[in-house]
């Protein structure tokens, strides 16, 4: 039987959010990849490439695997009830319930965090707490049947980590091989305790009106939380 695996796609996406974790996945041979979305109209990813659902939300099947990729786009579905509720519908059944990047702010927006270890891109990790969850400053995090990926290219790493937990190992290093995935970087500024200074404030410069509006969603998003 197929592995079915599900990745919201949006306005807005972040594309590497949702390329790094497909590549692995599609080097599965059993697996299904169904790209949600409300209507198949193509959509446009924050750096303008465009691409097609393959099924909308009321029509595609449950999945083994709920991935929710980040981006820009997400703002607009942090106070959006038919995305969230989806989310709740198919997080119900999933095998596994994942996120990369800020993907993790709309499992937060629909109560699918609280009480629970989860990660985010660094420059709105600390919002994780706002929507219940336990936030950990590490590349992939998994609690139990969550997995959540760290920044964009944390993607990668994520993808990796599903592989082997749902085929073991060995699957998962024949595809990091097949795919060359031994990165080195060719400087060391990936992460805000690595960079200088100067590079960490232009782009906490070139991110603060994104920053503003997050706090402002997640914060009404808090308040449609149970217990809130």
């Amino acid at each position: 039987m197929n592995l079915a695996v599900g990745f919201l796609v949006f306005p807005g996406l972040q594309l590497l959010d949702l390329a790094g974790p497909y590549e692995m996945f599609a080097a599965l041979s059993d697996c299904e990849i169904h790209l949600f979305w409300k209507t198949r109209e193509s959509v446009a990813c924050s750096t303008g490439m465009r691409f097609y659902p393959t099924t909308t939300l009321d029509e595609g099947p449950p999945v083994d695997v709920l991935c929710i990729p980040g981006g820009a786009g997400i703002n607009a579905l942090l106070l959006d009830q038919e995305v969230q509720a989806w989310v709740q519908r198919q997080a119900m059944t999933a095998q596994f319930v994942t996120s990369v990047c800020t993907g993790a702010l709309l499992l937060g927006a629909a109560g699918l965090l609280t009480g629970r270890r989860a990660t985010t891109h660094w420059r709105y990790h600390d919002l994780l707490a706002e929507l219940g969850a336990i936030p950990v400053r590490e590349r992939v995090v998994r609690d139990g049947n969550l997995i959540t990926g760290g920044g964009v290219t944390a993607g990668m790493d994520f993808g990796l980590t599903l592989v082997a937990a749902l085929r073991g190992q060995s699957a998962a290093e024949e595809i990091q091989l097949a795919l060359e995935y031994a990165p080195e970087p060719p400087f060391h500024s990936g992460r805000p305790e690595d960079a200088d200074e100067k590079v960490l404030d232009k782009v906490r410069l070139k991110t603060q009106n994104l920053r503003r509006e997050r706090e402002n969603l997640v914060a009404q998003s808090k308040k449609n939380l149970p217990g809130q």
